[in-house]
Parts: C-alpha cells; sequence; structure tokens
C-alpha cells in the first residue's frame, strides 16, 4: 500500500489524445498529480454515430490507479438536433454543457468506490456540479476553469447578430448565476491568466484563486523546410474558431491573396473538413484535418495567423506556434492572458487591412520573420511549457 496521498481526476473529455487546448491542459494537470498522488480518474466519453470511440482515448499513462470511462449518449451536431438542446436550455435556465455532464453522481460514487481523496480536481466548470457530492469524500476541491463561461457568452454576445446576441445573453446570465451557486463550493479556483484570475477575485473574494497557465510539453526545435504559407491552427468544432476562419475568409485573406498571388492559406485541426463548404470559394486554402502531427504543420508555414474576436481564457495555437518559430499576428484577443511583448514576441492588430498588412510584411521580409519567431520560441521556453505549470500547481500547494 502506497503512503502518498490520494487524488481524483474528473474530466469531461479524454486528455489523451492531446489534440486541442483543452485536453493539453488537462493532460498536463493529470500527469502533474500523477507524479505526487495516487490518482484515480474519471473521465466522460462520447462515441461517435458508428459508436466508435475517439481515436486515442485508450491510452493510460503510467501510475494511473483506477480509471472508469464514463459513456454519453450520443449527441448529434446537427443544426436542428443542436439548437432544439440549446433552445430547451434557455428555457431551463441552463448554459449550454453543463446538462451534458450532470446527473451521473451514482456512476461516479461508484467509480470512487467508498475511498476517502486528499485532493479532487474537477476540469472545466460543465462538471462543477459534482463538488456537493464530494465534498464528503474529498479533503479539497479544485475546479480548473479552461475558459470563464459567463465571460465567453457575454463576449459571443457583443459578435454576433439580433438572434445570436440574444442566445448567448441568456446563456451569459444563466452561466453567472451558475458560477454564483457553484464557485463559493471549492476551495481553490484555477485559470488560465491573470484577467481571469481577477474576475473570479472581484465576484468571490473569498475563493483563492490560482494563475495556471496553459501550456505543452517541451518541444525540440523542428526542422522543416519553410513554405509560402500561413497557418490556422485549431479545433473546428469550437464556435470561436470557425468563426475566426470565416472572418478571415472574409475580411484578410482576400488582401492578402491579390498581394500574394502564389501564397496558400492552411486551416489545420481536428474536424477542419467541416469548412470545406464554407471556404469553397476562397483562393488556395487547404484544409489539413485531424493531421497525425499538427506540430509539423505549423512548423511548415511562414506565419501563423490568430484573428480571434471572442473566446476566454488563453489561447495554445499561439504557444504551439512560438514553439516552433513560427512568428505569429493575432488579434489583441487572440493574445489576452499570454505573457508577452507585442511586436517583438508576435505581431498585434484588430482593424482586417492592418492585420492583412502585418501577415504580408512577414511573408516578405524573412529577416523580421526570423526575428519575431526566434523570440516566440524563447518566450515559449521561458513561461509555456509543462514545468512552467507544474511549477505553478506547486505553488499553490498541489
Amino acid at each position: 500500500m502506497s503512503d502518498r496521498p490520494r487524488a481524483l481526476f474528473v474530466t469531461p473529455e479524454s486528455p489523451y489524445p492531446m489534440i486541442g487546448g483543452g485536453a493539453l491542459r488537462s493532460a498536463s494537470i493529470l500527469e502533474y498529480l500523477l507524479s505526487r498522488y495516487e490518482t484515480d480518474v474519471f473521465c466522460f466519453v462520447q462515441n461517435d454515430a458508428a459508436n466508435r470511440p475517439p481515436r486515442g482515448s485508450d491510452f493510460r499513462p503510467p501510475g494511473v490507479g483506477r480509471w472508469t470511462n464514463q459513456p454519453l449518449p450520443f449527441h448529434s451536431k446537427a443544426l436542428f438536433p443542436r439548437g432544439w438542446r440549446n433552445a430547451a436550455r434557455l428555457i431551463r435556465r441552463m448554459p449550454p454543457l453543463v446538462d451534458r455532464f450532470a446527473g451521473f453522481e451514482c456512476a461516479l460514487r461508484a467509480a470512487t468506490g467508498g475511498q476517502r481523496y486528499d485532493l479532487a480536481v474537477i476540469e472545466h466548470f460543465w462538471c462543477a456540479t459534482y463538488a456537493e457530492m464530494l465534498r464528503p469524500v474529498c479533503d479539497r476541491l479544485v475546479i480548473d476553469l479552461h475558459n470563464i463561461e459567463s465571460v465567453w457568452h457575454k463576449r459571443s454576445a457583443a459578435e454576433g447578430g439580433v438572434l445570436a446576441r440574444a442566445i448567448h445573453t441568456g446563456f451569459a446570465r444563466a452561466a453567472a448565476a451558475l458560477e454564483t451557486s457553484l464557485l463559493p463550493l471549492f476551495d481553490l479556483a484555477l485559470v488560465t491568466s491573470k484577467p481571469d484570475s481577477r474576475f473570479v477575485e472581484s465576484r468571490f473574494p473569498h475563493l483563492p484563486v490560482a494563475v495556471v497557465k496553459n501550456t505543452i510539453p517541451m518541444q525540440s526545435p523542428r526542422v522543416v523546410q519553410r513554405e509560402d504559407q500561413i497557418v490556422f491552427s485549431g479545433y473546428m468544432e469550437y464556435v470561436p474558431n470557425q468563426a475566426a476562419v470565416l472572418d478571415f475568409a472574409r475580411e484578410i485573406w482576400p488582401i492578402v491573396s491579390k498581394h500574394r498571388r502564389n501564397t496558400q492559406w492552411k486551416i489545420v485541426g481536428k474536424s477542419a473538413n467541416r469548412l470545406s463548404e464554407a471556404l469553397a470559394s476562397s483562393p488556395r486554402t487547404c484544409l489539413v484535418s485531424d493531421p497525425e502531427d499538427a506540430m509539423i504543420e505549423i512548423a511548415s508555414a511562414s506565419v501563423a495567423v490568430v484573428p480571434l474576436r471572442v473566446g476566454s481564457g488563453t489561447r495554445l495555437k499561439i504557444v504551439e506556434a512560438w514553439a516552433v518559430g513560427t512568428p505569429v499576428v493575432s488579434t489583441t484577443l487572440g493574445a489576452e492572458g499570454l505573457e508577452c511583448e507585442p511586436g517583438r514576441d508576435l505581431l498585434i492588430a484588430d482593424d482586417p487591412e492592418e492585420f492583412a498588412a502585418k501577415v504580408i510584411a512577414l511573408l516578405e521580409d524573412s529577416g523580421l520573420a526570423a526575428e519575431i519567431g526566434a523570440n516566440g520560441r524563447n518566450r515559449y521556453e521561458a513561461a509555456y511549457t509543462w514545468r512552467t505549470a507544474w511549477d505553478e500547481l506547486a505553488a499553490c500547494g498541489l
């Protein structure tokens, strides 16, 4: 019998494969716990329409204790079923996905088997409803807020049309109400950035908050041939990524592609092919869906673009570009919360014409591109590897 303390890790998605910002963050925290605790995992899993589990979700890191996969019923992502679900949520004043992962108390109780834990870490606000149930069997409860849901919806409401504004305004209010009732049940909240920390501290002054940055494992420099390409990377079922790609296609890419007749725009990430119809009329676009190694795809591009206008938390797509030395052009919101120096570690532009001009400048000035890329790599090594996140976790007593 080990004399190490025991931890429980509850997550709405498998950290493996480490594809996408959510999985990368969860994997970092889980592997830190495994280095210090006897750790059990309760993981929600949704199979696809053919009842196949996500690729790589059966991976188990060394040292894990009991790992319980809790199947979720299949939910269609087609327009009508999603619209119906969200309409029902608005009526019940329930923010998206919280209801998706609620109601499995019996399964969680069976998975933990009467075990007492020194620590329980719950990933995402979506699973925060289990705090009350876990309190009697856990000495310390921690919530890891990948995003601030109420902020995410409030920002989405500001960017959308009339219907989208109404929907996101309703969800922002529902999320804020649920945050008010659930977050005080925790002993510690982890957030990704100082802006998120300030937000939580202002609303919940008695809840301790710690910043644990979004990071990726240490990457060796990639030696690949740079192509005449720009790249956008991300999970393409995530609405802010979809909106960013479509905005770029409409407002920025026409300027760049007219000036640069041979430059290609590459969209890389899980489910990228779902944008094929929307981008059919955009010249010289290439969709790389579910790549085996997204980092090579990012490394082979000359510029990474992050034209996000909606979101919360911080963007690992910038950290990934830094890791491979690819210079970045981002909106202010895209770089929000990152420790960086605009003009040195990356370029910032919010106006479409200015954004396009900065992309073109990096494509045409190899010296500037190399300098910005090298500075980004240095920033990554100094502040955005797993070692940094693990030091931050240790600093807050985990």
